[in-house]
């Protein structure tokens, strides 16, 4: 039989392959197993160093956080790192530790508060990215709410120095005075340094202290003492708590700085209506909530700071008080209408003395105003000491509205005396109203934090400069007001204190925010009261400047 050899080659190959087919599948098997290993073995690698990473990254963390609260518990430990070359080493090329960060897109442009700033921590380190900054190694010195400040690079520490200083002076040109009765005080020109205070204001983080000295008060200077010192939390939401001496605010127009005044004084009957039991350096014990539409706030009150010595800054009693004062305020306020033209407040304000002070002589009582002028002038218009005092309450509403650059304001108070041993209560009133336009500048707008409204502004770009045609802003005012304290005067146990009417104008002008020039004209008229310089009534006219500065 014949074959050829082709057929014979491909028969052998074929029968080759078929011997091989058993090794090789176990070959392969085994490539499989031995790959399956690595794999694992790679896998296992892999999850070592991940656990290896994160542990790293644990570790990392746990210094991070140590580091962070030794920096908080003594931030200066490493400031020698911070501090400029010694002078043998200052030739050394090397990185100065001086930065300078410009101010933001929308810088402040209303005065400085008169009294100690209380924001929370996080409204601090906002309000710091407003205004330029220079950073010295580990301290940052700028001028948050436009005050000179100190820091620590996260803002956890800091301390603000700001200053309020108003220096009146003018006179009385024309005082009527019967016979038989005293001329009294009515200087044709004097000045007073009406307020002179020195905020300063600890921080660390959402806590602040205020410790405020004043070297400046009420009708007369020449005397030392304090405006405020109190402590502050500021870490709940749009929250302050205060505890210490302190001034609660009650009434709008309390509610507003003394820098932002229409006028150099309060109406008669706002003053009336705090010193029943909020004003200045008064021990407090409360807090204040706001948002964009709504304030509320309310405080106990105690006595007002130096008021049992007998030489007292304020109106003191006495060191023969037995029993002290207490008392306490409320005020709600909101708005309504809020557009860019329009924005109306309304709210009401309340106050109470609990329990007015003892002495030896019983629990009493003085109401007493000046023709809203503190120049060191008589008082006009008192009721005396009012004995047998139980109670004293005062309340009554608010109500503002700006539209564009006008705005109006007008509030109302009853005050009522409540009296012990059988003899009626008592009961005075008074009320104002009040316009002001701003001619140039930035017009007033409200401000959540006070309830109130604040000073028209000047921006930057606006500061006086007559070479560029920059004026500051200024504003006219006119105000008219009635405080009366007669009360059940055709009888024997009533009380003549006399109606104060007084009509107002005013002119304000701020070359830029911190400084402000104001020129006052008041025309007063008071019935008689109680007074020895005022026993038949009088009537006069007041003309009264002031520059202020503040910081």
């Amino acid at each position: 039989m014949y074959v050829s050899l082709p057929r014979l080659s491909s028969l052998a190959a074929t029968t080759l392959l078929l011997s091989l087919t058993p090794a090789l599948s176990a070959f392969s098997a085994d490539r499989l197993e031995i790959m399956e290993r690595q794999i694992r073995a790679m896998q296992a690698e892999v999850q070592k160093l991940k656990k290896e990473r994160n542990e790293e990254i644990r570790q990392a963390r746990a210094v991070l956080a140590h580091q962070r609260e030794e920096t908080e518990a003594n931030p200066y430990r490493q400031r020698a790192a911070f501090l400029p070359p010694p002078p043998l080493l200052q030739a050394m090329p090397a990185i100065a530790p001086l930065t300078i960060r410009r101010p933001g897109a929308h810088p402040q442009d209303t005065p400085p508060s008169d009294r100690g700033i209380v924001t929370s921590w996080r409204d601090f380190r906002a309000a710091t990215a407003q205004d330029e900054e220079v950073s010295v190694g580990g301290i940052k010195i700028g001028f948050p709410n436009g005050r000179p400040t100190f820091k620590t690079s996260d803002g956890a520490y800091a301390l603000s120095i700001g200053l309020a200083f108003q220096e009146d002076f003018g006179g009385f040109p024309s005082v009527s005075h019967r016979n038989g009765e005293d001329r009294g005080n009515f200087n044709s020109f004097t000045s007073n340094s009406r307020r002179l205070r020195i905020p300063f204001t600890f921080r660390y983080k959402d806590w602040v202290a205020n410790v405020t000295p004043a070297f400046g008060h009420g009708n007369n200077d020449g005397q030392v003492g304090l405006y405020e010192a109190n402590i502050n939390y500021a870490g709940l939401h749009n929250t302050v708590l205060t505890v210490g001496y302190f001034q609660p605010r009650v009434t709008e127009e309390d509610a507003e700085s003394s820098n932002d005044f229409m006028f150099v004084e309060r109406p008669a009957i706002i003053d009336l209506v705090r010193t029943i039991a909020a004003n200045d350096a008064r021990f407090s014990v409360g807090g204040m909530h706001y948002a964009d539409r709504w304030w509320i706030g309310s405080y106990f009150t105690g006595q007002e700071w130096g008021n049992r010595n007998e030489r007292g800054y304020y109106a003191s009693i006495g060191d023969n008080i037995t029993d002290s004062q207490t008392g306490g305020t409320f005020r709600v306020a909101g708005r309504p209408v809020v557009t860019k033209d329009v924005d109306m407040h309304v709210g009401i304000s309340s106050i109470a003395s609990f329990k007015v002070a003892k002495s030896a002589t019983g629990r009493s009582y003085t109401f007493a105003q000046r023709p809203e002028i503190n120049l060191g002038e008589s008082i006009l218009m008192t009721t005396g000491a009012i004995n047998n005092v139980a109670q004293l309450w005062s309340a009554g509403p608010e109500f503002a509205l700006r539209w564009k650059r006008l705005l109006v304001k007008a509030e109302y108070y009853r005050i009522g005396v409540e009296r012990s041993g059988g003899l009626p209560s008592l009961g005075f009133q008074g009320w104002y109203g009040a316009v002001g336009y701003t001619l140039f500048g930035n017009p007033r707008r409200y401000s959540i934090q006070e309830g109130g409204f604040l000073a028209p502004g000047v921006s930057p770009d606006q500061e006086f400069d007559p070479l560029h045609d920059r004026w500051g802003a200024l504003e006219i005012a006119a105000r008219y007001s009635v405080a009366d304290l007669n009360s059940r005067i055709g009888d024997a146990d009533g009380v003549r204190g006399g109606q104060q009417t007084v009509w107002a104008t005013g002119l304000s002008w701020y070359p830029n925010r911190y400084f402000k020039f104001m020129l006052d004209y008041n025309h007063f008229i008071v019935s008689r009261s109680s007074a020895t310089v005022n026993l038949y009534g009088r009537n006069g006219d007041a003309v009264v400047g002031r520059i202020q500065s503040t910081f």
